[in-house]
């Protein structure tokens, strides 16, 4: 589906300069594993119940190498209470991957990263658009919603 509006990213853009979240945890800095681990824990979760989760897991796990190197019994036990923990076995195998295939450095590609376990199309977009400055189409459940109203 295109959407041809005129004005309509930019008008979207200042509605989010207005109105938007700007003093989340994971927004400063925007790097591309802050970003990652905040989409992840985001999948199914409120974002109030995310942020006291994503601050200690970055307490403990403050780089893709830490994480990597943990245990997948520590990095499941600092994830206990968020649920859906497929989604903290796959960051884990994601953070070995990445540390063992792209030297610790997040590809900055959209096939790379959506190569990545539990990154999909809409994850790997947020991490280009956010931690990369790139332009991606970010097409998920709630983009479908507004644009279905």
């Amino acid at each position: 589906m295109a959407l041809r509006t005129p004005g309509f990213a930019d008008r979207l853009l200042a509605w989010w300069a207005l109105h938007g979240r700007h003093d989340l945890a994971w927004q400063h800095p925007r790097d591309p594993y802050r970003v990652w681990v905040s989409e992840v824990m985001l999948q199914q979760t409120r974002v109030e119940t995310v942020v006291a989760y994503f601050q200690r897991f970055m307490a403990r796990f403050p780089d893709v190498e830490t994480l990597a190197e943990a245990t997948l019994d520590d990095v499941l036990a600092q994830w206990s209470g968020l649920g859906y923990y497929a989604r903290a076995r796959n960051l884990h195998r994601a953070a070995m991957r990445i540390r063992n295939h792209h030297g610790g450095v997040f590809p900055a590609d959209l096939e790379a990263l959506a190569g990545l376990p539990g990154i999909g199309r809409s994850t790997a977009a947020a991490i280009l658009a956010q931690a990369f400055d790139r332009r991606a189409v970010i097409l998920d459940g709630n983009v479908k919603r507004v644009l279905a109203r």
